[in-house]
């Protein structure tokens, strides 16, 4: 795996866990919105809105850079839609690329020892 497909996946993890932070802080707010006179729907609107516009291209870009089958970059997009999704696909990412990493050092590996 190179520096760019490494560097999306890392934004794309990193942006996964606060963007699903911020849609349950949005649905909990939706819900005090209408029992209470507490009303933050609008920042955390935004709040969320910024972190799922990110989510997306940061996706998009990680899809185009570790060419994913359509069905894995379905599910991770999928994820992003989910309240609790964020925190699946950021577990699934850092899996992915430990795997990367553990791959490409083999390769190192066996390069060297074959040089």
């Amino acid at each position: 795996m190179d520096l760019k497909t490494a560097s999306a996946l890392r934004r794309l993890r990193l942006v996964s866990a606060p963007e699903a932070v911020s849609f349950l802080l949005l649905l909990v707010c939706s819900v005090l919105k209408r029992t209470t006179d507490f009303n933050a729907v609008p920042v955390m609107g935004m709040v969320h809105g910024v972190l799922f516009v990110l989510y997306v291209v940061f996706w998009a870009d990680a899809w185009n850079r570790t060419k994913w089958p359509v069905g894995t970059a379905a599910l991770y997009f999928v994820l992003s839609v989910l309240p609790t999704g964020g925190f699946f696909a950021e577990r699934k990412l850092k899996r992915e690329a430990e795997d990367a990493v553990i791959a490409s050092r083999a390769r190192q590996e066996s390069a060297v020892k074959t040089s």
